[in-house]
């Protein structure tokens, strides 16, 4: 049960080191951490509603429309009617497709400073063991 505890607390002490680090290498390009998920979501799957945005983040559907209206109001992303008049389409914008190669890499070069004390089989068994916890 000690153990647990102290794994837990890690945890979330690891991941809001992390976004805290990741919003400081992001602010160069005025985004949060929050946004550039929202954002790399739409690069990898294309348009997506914003029930579909929520639902794959694991997010609360008002925290992903208060981001969403960021980025809109930032020009990062655009939202439009989509087949039903209720749900709105999200989709990148001219510029954020010019900028997310940029961004990304800036990404990356954080990851990487991350993962720098791992080896790849430890990367690998972390990838491992997080897909296995909870839901």
């Amino acid at each position: 049960m000690e153990n647990t505890n102290k794994l837990f607390h890690m945890l979330y002490r690891k991941t809001r080191s992390m976004s805290k680090e990741l919003n400081e290498q992001l602010q160069r390009h005025e985004l949060y951490s929050s946004q550039w998920s929202i954002l790399y979501c739409l690069k990898i799957n294309g348009p997506m509603t914003q029930s579909e945005i929520w639902r794959y983040l694991v997010v609360e559907a008002p925290t992903v429309t208060r981001t969403l209206v960021k980025l809109e109001e930032g020009g990062w992303v655009k939202r439009t009617h989509g087949s039903d008049k209720r749900e709105r389409l999200v989709s990148l914008t001219d510029k954020a497709i010019e900028n997310f190669p940029v961004i990304e890499k800036d990404v990356k070069s954080f990851e990487q400073k991350m993962l720098e004390h791992l080896s790849d089989e430890e990367q690998d068994n972390l990838f491992h063991l997080l897909t296995k916890l909870g839901i």
